[in-house]
């Protein structure tokens, strides 16, 4: 009986290896559950893929009795949990920090024991080692499988990989950059007047005497009206080529900033709903009667017969303002929207204003909603879009709407630079 015991009781270092991946397990059920909730193939496809790895790599520490193995998915769990949340607005994939909780306390704990009891590795789990890798390296290739093909494209397709090579080189025929500045006010505070500024990008050859679309184009949280075009060029270089391609048609794009000096800096959200005041009653006049747009005259009769040629899109708090300020607060004037990596938009909001008296009855040409697969902005954008096609009949999923996810892209640069290539064709004719 004696013998018996001894084989089936489990050394502590086990006993602790298995009770890390048991939590990794219940919790990749949990993950699993809630994402196919969101009901978006690439979304469940990578948390499949991130929670199987943890779960073999408890597995892994198991089999070959080395609980310094948990320290890869511990921190994993931190740089996961960094990139899929935002303390301010959404913690919904908390549970990666939780994960590498575990992972780094069953390693610590683990090794202390091991060294304690001076249990010495074994060499086994050969096999759950070789499936980590194929894993690893098949998700790696698929990745970059499709960006390779994605940037080999020499025209103009939806991408869900990467921008064309062929838009990342600069063109012979170049436009121009200006800087606006504009008196307005601090409406969401004091209604004190300030001074901001805008940059202009003006399209090669851009010639006074015709008339050219226009793009309202948003900065997201800490950045400025120079994010777009000065502090990321390469969207420079990008527009100018799809220009110099003939793949979109010339435009007038400006880049604003939400920002009014140091109002609203405990709390941000106000700004996103208080430029619309800007934007109607001091930019848009001032930009549309400098430059030559489809507005007749710059005031709301001239915006309002020429909303069909004027877009808005943004990225991050920038989706969020477009939705509040363009979408919501001035549909009479816009009928083209893009909302990369932003959301938070409720459906009474909806409700109170694109669909009260004043807007419901201009259609919405289209909206183009982006994100990544670890952004942490995708939860609630899947969410609010959803929720918006169900109340609002002039949007319809793959007519005049379309939800684009990117395969491993986070909340970052190149998931917007690659927003930006997607949206502009779909603008404008």
């Amino acid at each position: 009986m004696r013998e018996l015991r001894q084989t089936v009781v489990r050394h502590p270092v086990e006993v602790i290896c298995a009770a890390v991946t048991t939590g990794f397990a219940v919790i990749a059920v949990f993950d699993l559950i809630r994402y196919a909730a969101l009901g978006r193939m690439w979304p469940i496809a990578t948390i499949m893929v991130v929670e199987l790895l943890f779960v073999l790599s408890g597995v892994l520490a198991v089999r070959s009795n080395l609980p310094a193995v948990l320290v890869a998915p511990g921190v994993a769990g931190i740089v996961l949990g960094c990139t899929m949340n935002y303390a301010e607005t959404t913690m919904f994939n908390a549970e990666m920090f939780v994960q590498a909780a575990i992972a780094l306390i069953g390693a610590v704990a683990g090794t202390a024991v091991q060294i304690r009891f001076r249990r010495a590795p074994v060499k086994a789990g050969g096999g759950v080692l070789a499936a980590i890798a194929a894993i690893v390296v098949v998700s790696l290739a698929v990745w970059q499988g499709g960006a390779a093909i994605a940037r080999s494209h020499t025209t103009v397709q939806t991408e869900i990989w990467d921008v064309p090579a062929v838009f990342s080189t600069p063109a012979e025929q170049e436009g121009t950059l200006e800087r606006v500045e504009y008196e307005t006010k601090a409406y969401a505070t004091d209604e004190r007047v300030v001074t901001k500024a805008a940059y202009v990008y003006l399209p090669y050859g851009y010639d006074e005497s015709r008339q050219y679309d226009i793009l309202y184009l948003m900065h997201g949280t800490g950045d400025d009206e120079a994010y777009w075009f000065v502090t990321h060029p390469e969207n420079k270089i990008m527009v100018d080529r799809m220009i110099e391609t003939g793949a979109i048609e010339p435009m007038i794009i400006v880049t604003p900033t939400f920002y009014v000096e140091d109002d609203c800096a405990d709390g941000l959200d106000p700004l996103t709903y208080s430029f619309k005041e800007e934007l109607r009653n001091n930019l848009m006049p001032i930009i549309e009667s400098r430059y030559s747009t489809y507005a007749e005259t710059a005031d709301a009769a001239g915006f309002e017969a020429s909303r069909d040629h004027r877009a808005f899109a943004g990225l991050s708090r920038g989706a969020v303002t477009t939705y509040h300020s363009a979408i919501c607060g001035s549909l009479d004037w816009f009928s083209w929207f893009g909302t990369f990596s932003g959301s938070r938009t409720s459906a009474d909001y909806f409700r109170e204003t694109i669909q009260s008296d004043a807007f419901k009855d201009y259609p919405i040409n289209y909206l183009y909603v982006t994100s990544g697969t670890f952004d942490f902005a995708l939860p609630g954008q899947i969410e609010d879009y959803c929720t918006l096609l169900s109340i609002e009949p002039r949007l319809e999923a793959g007519v005049n709407t379309e939800f684009d996810i990117f395969p491993m892209r986070y909340h970052s640069a190149g998931n917007w630079h690659l927003a930006l290539y997607n949206f502009l064709p779909r603008i404008f004719h």
